[in-house]
């Protein structure tokens, strides 16, 4: 029996913390001006409607939904690492009209740009090209490591770099970035000379129609568009509510962001663990949902600094749970050869949850104040609470993929109902034009060495 060396080697461990740097570069970006924005643009432009304040921060989100499948459609025909290279210098145009913008719509129109940049698909994809397949899984791990803790640092970073160099000096230090992503991107991803359509991490338009059609995965669909809408509406309201409601200056609102994000990221991990290891997933998902929309609740009841902070805390704490829970969701209730096309829907309907709940947020604060937004997140988050009691139980299952030479298409039935056979193997797809099978496996059963010289066997 072949055996697989345990680690990755070095190109693949250089490809995959080269593209996790990137996707930092972006994340931060993104989400560095949340916490500080809505009190910028109130301060720094007249006659500024709550609607406005919404657009400004959710723009990037309707601009990322609608092109990061084409960017990957692209990347296909002009090469992964151009189109990464044209994301991040839109990318960087886009912060540099938001740190030059002098009037709200102009920021508007920044942070659309700002989305346009929209090369997380491509990015992925990258990662399916340099690392090879029995380790994407735990690529893709580090580089979804990376995105959260990200994610948390831009929250904290946010405020306090608005304390020392200002809300547009903030955007000048995310131009910064976007070059040295493209640095990145040039010297430090290792040249990609084996470039393949990647199924499991692109998307297929033929396959979207089935893929819509899934009522388990409209289910995540769904919820990730209501919790990022939560979120870009959330970030309306709590600068305020931390100004007005706990009394504290803005420069002083990182003294509550930052335990709250590194307290909520330490007490994500046991839930996590109970969730993946102890067959618990559906239980925390829907204890994390119920979660986030109490505390949306109790933010609009109690407003002193310790109650917001206990209240951020509950929030931030379900949100990392769902957050990294939705992901692995996906790829446990999409069909084996659909991985990609699953996630691209679930991608662009993240991102159209910011785009809209941004819109309707400001909304919400423009006519009833911030006590309205609060209102409107808690609607939806009870709504996909009510959705989740639906979900069926996850099983513990993963998505690989091997090379399987040239098979004649009258074999391709049986060779499927003989890999099913396979303990540990649970569907399988074999796709003769690609040469690949695909399965969804249970990875504590399945040593994959051994399942390829097992279809071997019975494909000669």
């Amino acid at each position: 029996m072949s055996e697989l060396p345990h680690r990755m080697n070095p190109l693949e461990r250089r490809a995959t913390f080269s593209i996790a740097g990137i996707f930092t570069t972006r994340m931060l970006g993104l989400f560095m001006i949340f916490p500080v924005f809505a009190l910028f643009a109130e301060q720094e432009f007249s006659n500024i409607t709550g609607l406005q304040i919404g657009l400004a921060i959710g723009a990037y989100g309707l601009t990322q939904a609608l092109l990061q499948i084409p960017y990957g459609m692209l990347s296909d025909r002009f090469g992964r690492k151009p189109l990464i290279v044209v994301g991040m210098l839109v990318f960087f145009i886009g912060s540099v009209v938001c740190a030059m913008a002098e009037s709200i719509e102009m920021m508007i129109v920044g942070r659309a740009i700002q989305g346009m940049g929209a090369v997380a698909a491509v990015l992925t994809a990258s990662v399916s090209d340099l690392v090879r397949e029995p380790y994407r899984l735990r690529a893709m791990a580090i580089v979804g490591i990376t995105i959260g803790f990200s994610f948390t640092l831009s929250l904290i970073a946010g405020p306090l770099l608005a304390e020392w160099v200002g809300v547009r000096g903030i955007f000048w230090v995310i131009a910064g970035l976007a070059i040295f992503g493209i640095v990145l991107v040039l010297f430090a991803v290792p040249p990609i000379t084996n470039q393949q359509f990647q199924r499991e991490a692109q998307t297929v338009p033929y396959q979207l129609a089935e893929v819509l059609k899934n009522t388990q995965l409209l289910r995540l669909d769904v919820g990730v568009f209501i919790l990022h809408a939560m979120l870009t509406a959330m970030f309306i309201a709590v600068p305020f509510l931390l100004r007005d409601g706990a009394g504290l200056d803005s420069l002083s609102h990182w003294e509550i962001y930052l335990p709250v994000m590194l307290l909520s990221f330490v007490l994500m991990v046991p839930l996590i663990i109970q969730a993946e290891s102890k067959g618990r997933m559906k239980q925390i998902f829907a204890g994390a949902i119920l979660m986030i929309s109490l505390a949306q609740l109790g933010m609009s009841q109690l407003n002193s600094a310790a109650w917001l902070f206990a209240w951020l805390l509950l929030f931030f704490t379900a949100f990392n749970v769902l957050e990294a829970s939705l992901p692995s969701l996906v790829v446990k209730l999409s069909p084996a050869d659909k991985k990609g096309t699953a996630s691209g829907v679930y991608s662009t309907s993240q991102f159209l949850g910011a785009a809209i709940g941004g819109a309707i947020g400001g909304y919400f604060y423009q006519h009833y104040g911030y006590n309205g937004v609060l209102m409107f997140t808690l609607s939806i988050g009870l709504l996909w609470f009510a959705l989740a009691l639906t979900m069926q139980k996850p099983m513990p299952w993963s998505i690989a993929s091997v090379s399987i030479g040239p098979v004649e298409a009258n074999e391709v039935e049986l060779l499927q109902q003989k890999l099913c056979a396979y303990e540990g193997v649970f569907e399988a797809v074999v796709i003769p034009q690609e040469q690949k099978a695909y399965f969804k496996i249970d990875r504590k059963l399945v040593d994959e060495a051994a399942l390829i010289e097992y279809f071997q066997e019975v494909k000669g």
